[in-house]
């Protein structure tokens, strides 16, 4: 008889750090659109999978020497090929029991709304975007850029459906959302990736977090994020969710200015940029980066994109992430006295005044 126990001891002999279980019907209050139930309408379990992030690919952030490791070790590579890996070994220990396993890698593509502010009809990243614009003319070259689909059914949800993965790792009681929309587990505090998988076996379900709040709500994330994206607690601007009973409650975030400083962070925290093309702004491309327009769109991202790619290079979509700032400072504040990730390490991992370029 397939059980929670025996999933668990192949998920973590496979790679994964923590492994959590719930009934898919806490997700029953998801929107259509960003509901897994019409995934596999005959699944019982959801089982999440948290794939530790190591702290040491920050430190070249930290210290301003190394941008790539992040997001080619952090995003890329678990994304991509750590958690694929353990998801499949997973998936086929459950279907040699006779279960049907439906895995779920951390993924981009795109579905029937926008994965940034929620609106109706797809969205490329910007990368994608421009590869469409010069060397797709005539075909579609990746299936992110399929930006037209419909419902196979009268009863169903267009393709391709993508969920809420922040949320489905709370349902399956592997942590709590923080105040900066980052996942935050009493173990790793903000380090980590996820993945899921999906079957019809009926297993022994895991509670949800209710321990200590693991945000400390400090605000420390919203005094560090160089595009100021992340409102004050003071502002009253949040979403709040309530997930089977949970309530989880996160700052409402400009997502799309978010988007355009994670990955370029603007003239005082990306040293790849000459302080020139910052000085210079050619035709306004870089007003958002320079706090010029209150305006954060796809119009606005693209420009930032267009006028930037040249900079930067990329690993299978995943290009040099130079921001980092509400990572980083919820990491430094959740070492300190009382915090979840206190005594971890023999040393913090911030030591002196965070840097920023002098210009």
């Amino acid at each position: 008889m397939l059980t929670s126990e025996m999933i668990k001891k192949i998920a973590l002999e496979a790679g994964a750090d923590k492994c959590g279980i719930a009934p898919i019907s806490r997700m029953k209050g998801a929107p259509d659109d960003m509901n897994p139930m019409f995934l596999f309408p005959e699944a019982k379990s959801m089982i999440g999978f948290v794939f530790r992030i190591p702290r040491g690919v920050q430190r070249g952030i930290e210290e301003g020497t190394q941008f790539y490791q992040y997001p080619s070790m952090a995003y890329g590579g678990i994304n991509e090929i750590f958690a694929p890996a353990v998801l499949y070994q997973v998936g086929k220990y459950i279907e040699s029991e006779g279960y049907e396993a439906f895995v779920y890698r951390n993924t981009g593509a795109r579905g029937s709304v926008s994965d940034m502010d929620g609106s109706p009809g797809n969205t490329l990243s910007p990368e994608e975007q421009i590869e469409v614009n010069e060397n797709a003319k005539t075909s579609t070259a990746h299936h992110r850029s399929v930006q037209f689909t419909r419902p196979t059914r009268a009863e169903n949800v267009a393709p391709d459906l993508q969920f809420h993965f922040r949320l489905a790792a709370v349902a399956c009681g592997l942590g709590e959302i923080g105040y900066s929309k980052m996942l935050l587990t009493p173990e790793f505090g903000p380090l980590q990736r996820v993945a899921f998988l999906f079957t019809d076996a009926e297993l022994e379900y895991d509670e949800m977090y209710s321990g200590k709040p693991l945000c400390r709500r400090c605000m420390a994330c919203v005094r560090e994020c160089p595009g100021h994206c992340i409102p004050d607690i003071k502002t009253g601007k949040t979403v709040k969710v309530d997930l089977d009973g949970k309530i989880c409650e996160w700052g409402d975030i400009d997502m799309w200015r978010c988007y355009a400083f994670y990955t370029h962070a603007g003239r005082f925290y990306n040293p790849f940029v000459p302080k020139e093309v910052f000085d210079k702004n050619e035709g306004g491309a870089l007003d958002l980066l320079e706090g010029k327009t209150a305006v954060a769109d796809e119009h606005e991202i693209m420009k930032v994109y267009t006028a930037l790619q040249k900079y930067f290079p990329s690993w299978v979509g995943y290009n040099m992430a130079k921001c980092g700032g509400c990572i980083r400072a919820c990491v430094s504040m959740l070492e300190k006295k009382g915090g979840c990730m206190e005594g971890r390490f023999e040393r913090p991992l911030r030591t002196k005044k965070a840097w920023k370029l002098d210009r």
